[in-house]
């Protein structure tokens, strides 16, 4: 069976060298005669396969000896919430973004923990937008400023990302390493990793040490971050096949050129999608306001909802899986992680030129 075309948003597309080198070592890992998932995460084996994924996302991110990667469970939801049990202290208030329902997510668990500034809310904006960062009212002595880098189902992505007197925090989860960014004018970052690190059950935090001592003791064990600090995310048995997996895809974004080759690439892919788009005559309607664009999910409309529907039905038959934009606002969708190929972009650019001909 020949693989298909994933433009799913997440669990998303993985590069195939990851998934092949996977399947040769699924039943006997490095000779030892079990599959990493068998072995203890208290052992040699699966503690260099650790190891080696913490020092490649150090290299890849540039974390510096002030921050430390930590490899968590729960998802980006479970950050939603353990972002302001850690670091909103008593008699202060965190400023959040509200760019969309991702943003919207975390804003709801946030306020459940307390107070909440709403600088900006651009999540019912329609084309979709991004407001302009640089000139949002920050609040003095907020305990943080929470972002959300890149909204899946908008396909909108923040440009460039403010330099904030507090702490700066950025949900990552759809577009961490698919571009340069400077760890340093961030707090903490943190993304599930389904979409551009490895599959669904790891989620990745860097966090500046000294934000960790912020918790209060009461805090229940599990929900700290000094707690995983502290045994470099081994605490508990944390998902070890995954981070194997992560471990790999690690290895190949080095491979890549790193954050500033994918850029290159992504920005190619998004580039040439975007402008078979543009150039369909309003046929193919993109939803974002342009110079907001996502370069990890492209969305777009078709003249009716019935054509959308048609578009779908036929591009799944050519394998082309995924396209189908998010319930809450239908349209279509093709999330181009790094992980998806370029010929993957080429196959819909033809497909939308061909089905254009015959419906448009």
């Amino acid at each position: 069976m020949s693989r298909a075309y994933n433009f799913n948003a997440g669990p998303a597309v993985l590069p195939l060298e990851v998934l092949e080198t996977a399947r040769r070592e699924m039943t006997d890992f490095n000779g030892t005669g079990m599959s990493i998932m068998e072995h203890s995460h208290r052992g040699k084996a699966y503690d260099a396969v650790h190891a080696e994924a913490i020092a490649n996302l150090g290299q890849l991110l540039g974390v510096t000896d002030d921050y430390q990667v930590l490899f968590l469970q729960g998802g980006a939801s479970l950050q939603f919430s353990m972002v302001p049990m850690n670091l909103l202290g008593a008699g202060q208030a965190a400023d959040y973004v509200n760019t969309g329902a991702w943003a919207g997510k975390a804003i709801k668990e946030a306020k459940k923990v307390g107070p909440v500034n709403i600088l900006a809310d651009t999540s019912k904006d329609i084309p979709t937008t991004m407001p302009d960062f640089a000139a949002l009212p920050y609040t003095p002595g907020a305990a943080y400023v929470h972002v959300t880098s890149n909204e899946t189902i908008a396909g909108t992505q923040i440009q460039q990302y403010p330099r904030t007197e507090a702490p700066l925090v950025a949900d990552m989860s759809s577009d961490i390493l698919s571009r340069v960014f400077d760890l340093r004018q961030f707090g903490l970052i943190y993304a599930g990793a389904q979409k551009n690190l490895g599959p669904s059950g790891v989620t990745l935090v860097v966090i500046r040490k000294d934000l960790a001592e912020r918790a209060a003791a009461t805090l229940p064990t599990m929900l700290q971050y000094r707690t995983h600090m502290a045994d470099n995310s081994l605490y508990n048995t944390p998902p070890t096949f995954g981070i194997y997996i992560l471990m790999l895809v690690s290895r190949w974004l080095l491979a890549k050129g790193g954050a500033a080759g994918m850029e290159q690439i992504n920005r190619a892919k998004a580039d040439k999608l975007y402008a078979a788009i543009d150039q369909s005559g309003g046929f193919y309607r993109g939803t974002a306001v342009k110079e907001f664009r996502s370069i990890m999910n492209i969305t777009w409309r078709l003249p009716s909802e019935d054509l959308e529907a048609q578009f779908i039905k036929e591009a799944t038959a050519l394998k082309m899986s995924g396209l189908k934009g998010h319930r809450s606002v239908g349209g279509i969708r093709a999330s181009i992680y790094n992980a998806c190929p370029a010929e993957a972009i080429d196959a819909l650019i033809a497909f939308m030129g061909d089905f254009q001909a015959r419906n448009g």
